[in-house]
């Protein structure tokens, strides 16, 4: 089996949902502390041995690229002003991994995104992260779907179980038969109503596909809103027989929508050293004046 080497991270979004924070700058670039969201995926990939990168981008996003490439301008002045640790923390930004970007000229849907990095991926199987959904660091995220992927030889979806209330925002797959680490999926629905849903296991924005998905992709008809989706190709897969679900472990922090997105801001901040203290004391009084 061929070793998983590259990953596919779309960015194209237009992240209507923070808007207008998100007007002129991408989405991906809000901050959880002082670190792009962005920058967590690319890391966790990383960790997962993945060495190449494509990045699927769209107008209005070269804040991404210029984030990932080398700043000589910011470099020299750091350089000169003696700030050594300041400096090495934005070299090592460029230097994470191998980057190539291509465009998605048209917002067509997650499917239609992933479609346009095919020439980039080859006939290699390759992971895709989304950017809304940012695991913590101390336990197994992508490398659980690699597992997976190197004991079956399909295609993995990393899913979660999530209250029943949410399942409408997500792809929901069969629930397992028995308690076990991965199992085949037979039932893929995107959205489905929580009164007809097949479980609660929601596919959470990690996967290790085949490049047979990118035939799938081609072959789809657009949907709502002319929009071609991922799940429908994923369904082809499971149809095959050739799609598991494999649950992550980690602590899973959505950053797709507001509250969430704040209660990550909170948490990653109290896993920092430098932070810690002075802000826990800090959350302990505020919570005593509200």
């Amino acid at each position: 089996m061929r070793k998983l080497r590259k990953a596919v991270i779309p960015v194209a979004g237009l992240g209507t949902r923070f808007l207008p924070a998100t007007k002129a700058q991408p989405k991906e670039m809000l901050p959880l502390v002082d670190t792009p969201v962005i920058q967590y995926v690319v890391e966790e990939a990383i960790r997962a041995g993945v060495e190449s990168l494509v990045l699927v981008t769209g107008r209005g996003k070269a804040a991404i690229e210029n984030h990932f490439d080398v700043a000589f301008e910011l470099e020299d002045t750091l350089r000169r002003r003696g700030k050594a640790e300041d400096l090495a923390l934005v070299q090592g930004i460029s230097h994470l991994a191998q980057f190539a970007y291509v465009r998605q000229g048209e917002p067509l849907g997650l499917g239609h995104a992933v479609l346009c990095a095919r020439h980039a991926v080859g006939d290699e199987p390759f992971a895709l992260l989304l950017g809304d959904d940012v695991f913590d660091e101390r336990d197994s995220g992508l490398e659980t779907l690699i597992a997976a992927h190197e004991a079956t030889g399909m295609s993995v979806v990393g899913v979660q179980e999530v209250p029943l209330e949410h399942v409408s925002r997500y792809g929901i797959v069969n629930a397992p038969t028995e308690s076990t680490d991965r199992w085949n999926v037979t039932t893929i629905v995107e959205k489905p109503d929580p009164s007809v849903a097949p479980s609660r296991w929601a596919v959470v924005g990690r996967y290790v596909l085949e490049a047979r998905v990118f035939e799938h992709l081609a072959a789809l008809e657009p949907g709502v809103g002319g929009e071609y989706q991922l799940t429908d190709a994923l369904a082809a897969l499971a149809r095959e027989g050739r799609l598991v679900a494999a649950p992550i472990p980690a602590k899973r922090y959505d950053t797709g929508n507001k509250l969430d997105y704040l209660k990550a801001n909170v948490e990653f901040a109290l896993k920092r050293d430098d932070l810690r203290a002075d802000f826990t004391e800090y959350l302990k009084e505020l919570c005593k004046s509200l």
